[in-house]
């Protein structure tokens, strides 16, 4: 692992420990995994562990196993203690004590508990197999290659594997996808002659509690299994798949479960034969029960052939639509996977209505840590508000998104083989987040951003630095927002690839995602009035907020309203006047985050200083062009001029 950045787990993160006393009591194969780790700091920093009665600083004890997560910590009597009656309990009770640091070492602490809120905390891989001729290696990657795939085959380094199975325990996530949801020839295979890869790479994960997943095609009967058809209620099809989850079961014991897209921009599905998402995800289920599996199933499903003249049909709307009808038909072990908002990981959308609308079906949420909208890991864009915003959102009375989604949280991962894991080292800052966050939705991102910068710097950034990496880091995503899409508009990108700027590179496409704009105003009308009723998939109050542009948040505005350019927001604003002052000053917080950067040279590593000021470089040029390019284009679509006189092109 020479010359691999070790994120948030340096050396440093260990010395509080490794110069203690530590007693570990139980067994098995996790307890040998927190013994190894205790056993390494001690050799680096001169301290001892012991499986023997004694005196000591630290005692991590196994009560039991029954399965849980959860932890008790504690210390009192000059010790600090952490029991689990769970392994993976006390596996993360281990890195609580490490993300403590010397603190855990100090002030008397009651008894106090520890759990997850969701049980699956998971990551989903965008890994092809075989390098794709339009996506790559990784879809919507931006950190290099793929951890797992090379060249059409497994990689060989597996301690590469191991090391990023470790990160994950350190910050709480539990399971791993490892292939793309988008499953080409290659990755199909992986279901049947390849699972002996699967196998491996599963067991690189497993000493840190990471159940392993596997995307799957669901016309894996035909192209694997010769029959001729997949429809889900066939006894034949049901009765393939269920000996393909046997056979996966006997390579991996602990596997997880299958993801599935369906019926969404070409991947296969239950329409074909007539059926619904339920028959379709229920015939999965039943395959994954007996070995206690589940099956994700993802409700990012539309049309995506749409044509632009039809104002009626409404990108928004087609996952509420697909699959509310369908609430308290899905099995048991069957989880709905939705994206935290209707479109697509959009730099701001609303959250997506569905996720209040099945209380009979088990949800789980999606994220996207792979910053695909959000400049493609070459921008400074630290999403934990973003996500903290729409965890705690109160979508279905009192009951806000992170506790309805039951079936677990789920983010598109965002590393790949770089030496700093994510491409640019400040976004592992957005790994380690979504992973804090899923372990608990209502904690305080920045909280969370404060432990990240104090593990990753260990053994503690001084003030200058962590106040300087706190500036560039907190209020990136709004930079990004200011300079990007205005009021909720989204997708003024470069199709394909989806990076930088252009304004109507959508407009006229298949793909539902417009804005409208012309010569009087701009924005698309979702409304039960006058437009395509959108606002009305909400549940009370949000439906009655949306509805009007007087009640509509500023920052939704343009996703759910066409309002004239002289539209007054909230803010006192005209909306044309909001677009212009954004954009220059998203611009100059971008100016003033570089030297900020550059401000912290001698205090931060040369090759991850040198790495970051090189993409500061190109997010300044980017954000300079998106300031131009959309400034321009509403100049010259509402003839409305600057108020302060600046130059527009």
């Amino acid at each position: 692992m020479q010359g691999v950045d070790p994120a948030w787990l340096p050396d440093g993160a260990f010395r509080p420990i490794g110069t203690r006393r530590t007693l570990i009591r139980g067994s098995g194969p996790l307890v040998d995994t927190v013994h190894g780790e205790v056993a390494r700091a001690c050799e680096r920093f001169g301290g001892s562990v012991s499986r023997e009665p004694g005196s000591y600083d630290l005692v991590l004890e196994l009560d039991g196993d029954d399965g849980t997560e959860g932890f008790v910590y504690e210390r009192g009597d000059g010790c600090t203690t952490v029991t689990a009656s769970g392994a993976r309990g006390l596996l993360y009770g281990f890195f609580h004590v490490v993300r403590l640091g010397e603190t855990a070492f100090l002030d008397d602490v009651r008894r106090v508990s520890h759990r997850p809120e969701s049980a699956l905390r998971m990551l989903d891989h965008w890994d092809n197999v075989a390098v794709h001729p339009v996506m790559g290696q990784v879809e919507r990657g931006y950190a290099g290659g793929s951890l797992f795939w090379e060249d059409g085959r497994a990689r060989g380094d597996l301690e590469r594997v191991r090391a990023y199975g470790r990160l994950l325990a350190a910050c709480g996530i539990n399971a791993v996808a490892v292939n793309n949801v988008n499953v080409h020839a290659a990755e199909a295979r992986l279901l049947t002659d390849r699972i002996g890869e699967v196998a491996d790479v599963a067991g690189a994960l497993r000493p840190y509690g990471i159940r392993t997943h596997l995307s799957v095609t669901f016309a894996a009967p035909v192209v694997l299994g010769g029959l001729a058809s997949a429809d889900p209620l066939e006894e034949s099809v049901r009765a393939w798949w269920a000996g393909a989850a046997a056979r996966v079961y006997a390579a991996i014991p602990d596997f997880g479960g299958f993801v599935v897209k369906a019926d969404s921009e070409g991947q296969p599905g239950p329409f074909t034969y007539g059926r619904s998402h339920a028959d379709g995800a229920n015939m999965l289920a039943a395959a994954l029960a007996p070995h206690g599996g589940t099956v994700h199933w993802r409700a990012f499903v539309y049309d995506h052939h749409q044509d632009w003249r039809d104002r009626s049909t409404d990108r928004a709307r087609a996952a509420y639509d697909h699959f509310v009808p369908l609430d308290g038909e899905f099995a048991d072990n069957a989880v709905l996977q939705v994206k935290h908002g209707p479109m697509d990981f959009q730099v701001r959308e609303p959250v997506s209505p569905l996720i209040g609308a099945m209380p009979g079906t088990r949800l789980a949420v999606e994220l996207q840590a792979t910053q695909e909208y959000t400049g493609q890991q070459r921008h400074v864009c630290w999403l934990g508000p973003m996500w903290s915003e729409v965890l705690r959102f109160g979508i279905a009375g009192e009951s806000s998104v992170g506790a309805l989604a039951r079936g677990g949280l789920v983010a598109v991962a965002n590393v790949g083989d770089d030496p700093f894991w994510t491409g640019h080292p400040l976004a592992q800052a957005n790994l380690y987040t979504f992973g804090r966050l899923a372990w608990d939705p209502d904690a305080d991102p920045h909280r969370v951003l404060d432990e990240w910068i104090r593990l990753t710097f260990a053994p503690g950034p001084g003030p200058g630095l962590a106040a300087g990496l706190r500036s560039v880091l907190d209020g990136s995503w709004r930079t990004y927002e200011k300079y990007t899409a205005p009021l909720g508009v989204g997708f003024m990108v470069q199709p394909g690839h989806h990076y930088g700027p252009s304004v109507d590179g959508y407009e006229y496409s298949p793909w539902g995602t417009y804005h409208f704009a012309d010569r009087d105003g701009v924005g698309v009308d979702r409304s039960l009035a006058s437009g395509t009723g959108y606002a009305g998939q909400y549940a009370k109050p949000w439906a009655d907020v949306y509805e009007s542009p007087h009640s509509c948040p500023d920052e939704l505005l343009l996703f759910f309203h066409h309002v004239s350019y002289g539209h007054r927001l909230h803010s006192g604003k005209t909306v044309i006047q909001h677009i212009y002052d954004t954009h220059f000053e998203g611009v100059t917080e971008v100016e003033a985050a570089r030297e900020r950067w550059a401000s912290l040279v001698d205090l931060v590593d040369p090759a991850c200083h040198a790495r970051v000021a090189e993409r500061f470089e190109e997010q300044l040029r980017s954000a300079r062009e998106w300031r131009d390019q959309v400034n321009s284009s509403f100049f010259r679509k509402s003839g409305v001029a600057d108020e302060r006189g600046r130059t527009i092109y």
